[in-house]
């Protein structure tokens, strides 16, 4: 379900204060997946939290109105297996 229209858009107050208190645009690094991303947000290098390890994100243009945990992957892609074939009676596959 989405947020209603008459809520602002949710983002957390630590994460806030630290983009407008940080001047040269270093890594920050934040454990708020749900926080929406602002316009204010744009130049800026986040590492996310994805449960495990820290996922760096550089916000662009395109990103701004979606979350910062649909950047950073939770799961990993499993290896895929070849499938075997049987071989018939006279040798062939």
């Amino acid at each position: 379900m989405s947020r209603s229209q008459w809520k602002p858009p949710y983002v957390n107050y630590d994460l806030i204060s630290n983009v407008l208190s940080n001047q040269n645009k270093s890594i920050i690094r934040t454990t708020s997946r749900s926080s929406t991303i602002l316009p204010s947000f744009i130049g800026f290098t986040f590492e996310v939290h994805t449960g495990k390890a820290y996922t760096k994100v550089y916000i662009d243009e395109k990103m701004v109105g979606r979350k910062l945990g649909e950047f950073a992957l939770t799961r990993k892609i499993g290896k895929i297996h070849e499938k075997k074939m049987k071989k018939n009676k006279t040798g062939k596959k």
